[in-house]
């Protein structure tokens, strides 16, 4: 009983520290969606401007994180963790939306096609475009039965998907 007690200890102090970098968001995946989100990667026009801060020491989100634009310019990114006691962190783009060579594929007031896909299922309803925006941007959309507001990313004309999971 002695020997097996000798040979635990060891393996939690090599298991501590795996446990403790598992503990932190991976700022490389961050990275990705950022550049998912804006259509560009770090460094290029329409991209951040930077990757994220590798100092930065955010606890792990179980949940998937949330990517909007934050202010009118359309010059920064809003990466939040949803979860309950999360974190919300602000990613600088080069360039901006506006200075991109998009064309606007939903113009404000638009009727739209809102779809909601998840695993395995897809609900589409009639709505209207709160803002308008090119290809991959993210929109606000009202439902035609006048329920809140959502946000939406614009996949063709016409046609706004809100992806779940």
């Amino acid at each position: 009983m002695r020997s097996t007690a000798a040979l635990a200890l060891p393996m939690l102090f090599l298991t501590a520290p795996a446990a403790a970098q598992g503990a932190y968001a991976d700022l490389t995946q961050i990275d990705r969606e950022v550049a998912a989100f804006t259509g560009a990667p770090a460094g290029s026009l329409g991209g951040a401007k930077q990757p994220v801060d590798r100092r930065l020491r955010l606890a792990r989100c179980a949940s998937r994180l949330t990517l909007s634009w934050h202010g009118t310019r359309r010059d920064t990114v809003r990466v939040e963790c949803p979860e309950g006691g999360g974190w919300r962190i602000f990613v600088a783009t080069s360039g901006g939306a506006q200075t991109m060579t998009q064309s606007t594929l939903v113009k404000r007031g638009e009727r739209v096609t809102i779809t909601v896909r998840g695993r395995g299922f897809a609900v589409s309803r009639a709505g209207e475009a709160m803002e308008g925006g090119a290809e991959g941007e993210w929109i606000r959309v009202r439902p035609a039965d006048g329920s809140q507001p959502l946000r939406g990313r614009i996949l063709r004309p016409g046609l706004v998907e809100i992806p779940i999971g």
